[in-house]
């Protein structure tokens, strides 16, 4: 089975890749309340300064936003609340290893369903400087009309 077979995708955080250099990838599982799963399925979610953090040998999820399942009305949680992402001990301790060097993040890339789990792809990132950010925009505007100019002949 491929990675991307059998996966459905909630939501990706497409700013991740413009606002950090991704140097690392792993894929956790998310702790959730019923209702937020629910919530998740149906697409409510909002990677609006979300970020993870290692403490204490867990690694935590922070501001991702999962809107309250309408149906559940006083089960639902609050919607900005920490949540533990499931991942083997080795890679904690690789991920803070690696966030303790300086300038690198935890910042979440994705979110999807793979065999009925919810589970959020990270990736370790370095913040690009305005820059860089300029730098890859320019190299991507280059290769759009090299591409067009290939298939224009």
């Amino acid at each position: 089975m491929s990675a991307t077979e059998g996966r459905k995708v909630v939501a990706r955080n497409r700013k991740a890749r413009h606002e950090y250099e991704i140097l690392d990838t792993y894929e956790a599982g998310l702790a959730l309340k019923g209702p937020e799963v629910k919530s998740l399925r149906a697409g409510g979610v909002s990677f609006q300064d979300a970020f993870a953090r290692v403490d204490n040998g867990e690694v935590w999820l922070h501001n991702l936003h999962i809107s309250p399942y309408e149906q559940a009305n006083r089960f639902n949680v609050d919607p900005v609340r920490p949540r533990r992402l499931l991942l083997n001990s080795q890679e904690i301790r690789q991920l803070a290893v690696k966030t303790e060097e300086k300038g690198l993040t935890i910042v979440p890339l994705e979110i999807y369903f793979t065999r009925g789990y919810a589970k959020i792809q990270l990736a370790v990132g370095r913040g690009k400087k305005l820059h860089d950010k300029r730098e890859t925009l320019k190299r991507r505007q280059q290769d759009r009309e090299a591409r067009r100019a290939m298939e224009s002949r």
